[in-house]
């Protein structure tokens, strides 16, 4: 079904409801691996460990410097890295933590399994 195609309802006690077979899949997320996007601090990819007191904490965590996907940080927690742009993207190493404030916190995107192991799976940028 294209953006361009209307999506057939009904309507049955002034309740309206959609045709079942017009109803996109939303995609299941992988566990607490997300994207986080900073106000300050930059961007992040890492598992999520705890939300509390007003500090983010991520655990295996990757700064990403420059990447490549569907257009934004929701389609790279989406689908991952765009196939054969995967060496051009600038992600940090692995830190076993980070804690992310709050108020730094701009928002949090869960990712999918797909994109989680093609987060993972980027090669750490060695500035040289």
């Amino acid at each position: 079904m294209s953006n361009q195609e209307a999506i057939e309802t009904i309507t049955l006690n002034k309740v309206e409801y959609i045709r079942k077979d017009q109803i996109k899949e939303v995609p299941t997320v992988s566990g607490d691996y997300a994207v986080v996007r900073c106000r300050n601090a930059g961007v992040h990819a890492g598992t999520v460990t705890s939300r509390k007191d007003g500090v983010l904490i991520l655990s295996n965590s990757r700064r990403l410097w420059r990447w490549w996907s569907k257009f934004t940080l929701s389609g790279l927690a989406m689908t991952g890295v765009l196939n054969g742009k995967e060496s051009e993207c600038r992600f940090s190493c692995v830190v076993p933590r980070i804690d992310l404030t709050e108020s730094d916190v701009a928002e949090v995107i869960y990712c999918t399994n797909e994109a989680r192991k093609s987060i993972e799976s980027i090669v750490e940028y060695i500035n040289e």
